[in-house]
């Protein structure tokens, strides 16, 4: 199982790939982001841990070119720890973030939890025959694939994980701490404004008019809901 490290600091890129091979993974490196997406467009990689702060091409743009062509699980680092930037992480596609100075320990823990739910994914879903339908709007979880008017569309990991419950759960308002809880699982250390971040990402690629969606409503003072 392949893992692309990506940072400026060499050494602390040694580091992290000292500690990832002693988990048993393939670990590359390279250290800017225009690198990282050639290796990401070339490499078959289980997941993909990311700079914020790089030359070339930060971490941002990375993430979102590597976003248009795969939907490989993406932590962002980052050496601040303000709001700002780990919401700005979310919106160009990453699954999670970990702020540096930061214990190895931690980071081999999101490592060995994106991994798990991606790899366990495809087995849950293959048990699923009929795919999932909403207005103009369908999942096919036994291929993990989305459909906004029978034309495919991409999501990330979460985006997916997180539509699929949504429509597993029809009419069910649910809280941002719940959908954390349910979706992100219980070792997830964000905020909830994650949700909604993934919330909207998937009305702009899911609902016809984003701005007046039919489908993933709001309960205001709530939480979010999907009506049929």
């Amino acid at each position: 199982m392949k893992i692309l490290v990506v940072d400026d600091e060499k050494l602390l890129v040694k580091g992290i790939k000292f500690n990832l091979e002693n988990e048993g993974y393939t670990v590359d490196v390279c250290y800017d982001g225009e690198s990282a997406v050639s290796m990401a467009r070339a490499g078959d990689y289980a997941l993909i841990i990311l700079d914020l702060m790089m030359p070339k091409k930060d971490g941002l743009e990375a993430c979102q070119e590597i976003r248009s062509f795969s939907t490989v699980p993406i932590i962002m680092l980052t050496a601040r720890s303000e709001d700002a930037d780990k919401l700005m992480g979310f919106e160009s596609g990453a699954d999670d973030y970990v702020t540096k100075p930061f214990n190895i320990l931690e980071l081999k823990a999101r490592v060995r939890a994106l991994i798990r739910r991606a790899s366990i994914a495809a087995p849950a879903a293959a048990a699923e025959d009929a795919a999932l339908r909403c207005g103009h709007i369908t999942l096919d979880e036994k291929r993990r694939s989305a459909f906004k008017d029978d034309l495919e569309v991409e999501l990330t990991m979460k985006e997916f994980d997180l539509m699929l419950f949504l429509m597993k759960n029809p009419g069910k308002v649910f809280s941002r701490e719940k959908l954390l809880d349910l979706v992100w699982g219980y070792d997830y250390l964000g905020d909830t404004r994650t949700v909604d971040v993934h919330i909207r990402r998937l009305r702009e690629k899911l609902e016809l008019d984003p701005a007046k969606p039919q489908h993933i409503i709001t309960k205001w003072g709530v939480g979010y809901y999907l009506a049929d």
